[in-house]
């Protein structure tokens, strides 16, 4: 993932940034340590590599060794990661690796479960813009490793014309026509509609994808029959793990569901040094 040490940089320069004083204080110097990382709960594990890149930007010389694959199922106990080298520089790395790897894992246990509350329908669960701010690149990756699907990843690649857009162009239709003469040919166009009346507007529009925000689904099963596979259908709005089954059923294409990276708890894990 390009990038990524610069967001942990940032994120060591927020924690340590003068110094560790704790570590200054208590651990004598070039004093050798071995840790592990272990699970306190059952989750898919994300962002292991990640977590490895933080020990080695803090120390080269650190040896991380993962027991588990990305994407792995883990239990309670389950020792993720055996890690050796200075001591120091193994407690100041800490809290920043465990802070992003709990935050992966979180995300991508999260999407599993709403993987698996629509298995068997062929609805796509997707992510949305809703990231934690310097994180979206992390964040949707505990997407796919969690067996969900990414959205667009912000607004330079790709077309979707919402409410506030339609308002300022002064109308859906107008909107579609401007957006299809200013994109490239190989780029969708989706829009957001509220209403029937507002997707017969985006079918007749052209619209490649029509995202359908906030209906309750006798409405939605209505707006999937009227467009009838001419344009991929998005169910969007209050899905939850509770309410996403009933949208699948509706015959949608793709749930987007923000709850995936703004709701996700994160995991339970720790570092113990040994004796």
């Amino acid at each position: 993932m390009i990038g990524i040490d610069r967001i942990i940089e940032n994120a060591l320069l927020e924690d340590i940034h003068t110094g560790d004083i704790t570590t200054q204080a208590v651990v004598p110097e070039k004093r050798s340590a071995r840790a592990q990382l272990i699970a306190k709960e059952s989750m898919v594990l994300a962002g292991i590599d990640v977590a490895a890149r933080v020990f080695v930007l803090v120390n080269p010389e650190v040896v991380f060794s993962a027991r588990f694959p990305e994407g792995a199922l883990l239990s309670a106990g389950d020792v993720i990661a055996d890690i050796t080298g200075d001591a120091a520089s193994l407690l100041q790395a800490e809290r920043v690796a465990l802070n992003l790897l709990q935050r992966m894992c979180g995300i991508a246990t999260l999407t599993a479960r709403y993987k698996q509350a629509v298995a068997g329908t062929g609805a796509k669960v997707v992510d949305t813009r809703k990231t934690t701010p310097g994180l979206r690149q992390l964040e949707k990756y505990a997407v796919r490793i969690g067996g969900g699907n990414n959205h667009r990843s912000g607004l330079y690649d790709a077309v979707l014309i919402k409410e506030n857009h339609i308002t300022a162009a002064g109308g859906l239709s107008v909107a579609v026509e401007r957006a299809r003469a200013f994109v490239p040919h190989t780029m969708k166009i989706e829009v957001e509609t509220e209403t029937l009346d507002q997707v017969a507007e985006a079918l007749s529009a052209g619209a490649d994808i029509i995202m359908l925000d906030n209906m309750d689904l006798e409405m939605m099963r209505r707006a999937v029959t009227l467009i009838a596979g001419r344009s991929l259908t998005e169910a969007s709005g209050g899905v939850s793990l509770e309410t996403i089954a009933g949208i699948a059923a509706t015959g949608v294409d793709i749930i987007s569901v923000g709850a995936l990276t703004h709701s996700a708890r994160a995991m339970d894990i720790s570092m113990l040094l040994g004796e």
